[in-house]
């Protein structure tokens, strides 16, 4: 099965000039790490078939696929097959290639008007698109309460 673009973190509203303009990268990617830190042991196993990235605002190409428009916001975005989809193959959790998580750093920090604020919005979408690599969509993710 190929990568899908079936789940991504959109936030549609509209730019408000409140939060950072933007944030040191190594800074934001250790932000990124310790939300991975703090994924609970069970589920890293899991982790192995995944990469989690970070760039500095969705390509055209993500942003065309996802069907965006001009001012939709876009903090992450899931990319691949999840955990359930690489079982239900039978060839196990590396039968394909490792997914995609990518986190945003300039509409987060543009968003989130302190450090605070920023880190507690980071764990929020990584997890958030983690629970996609498990299969878990966003009319789920609503019911729990997720959002």
């Amino acid at each position: 099965m190929s990568p899908t673009f079936r789940f991504a973190s959109v936030c549609g509203k509209k730019r408000e000039n409140k939060g950072m303009n933007d944030v040191d990268k190594a800074a934001f990617e250790q932000m990124v790490a310790d939300a991975l830190d703090a994924v609970p042991a069970p589920f890293r196993r899991y982790l192995d078939t995944v990469l989690v990235t970070t760039l500095p605002v969705p390509s055209l190409r993500q942003r065309r696929a996802l069907r965006l428009r001009p001012r939709d916001v876009l903090y992450g975005l899931y990319e691949g097959v999840s955990v359930p989809e690489r079982l239900a193959e039978g060839g196990g959790e590396t039968a394909t290639p490792p997914s995609l998580v990518t986190v945003f750093r300039r509409p987060l920090a543009h968003d989130f008007p302190n450090e605070e604020k920023l880190r507690a919005e980071i764990r929020r979408t990584v997890l958030h698109e983690l629970a996609h690599h498990f299969g878990i969509d966003d009319e789920r993710l609503e019911e729990l309460g997720a959002y």
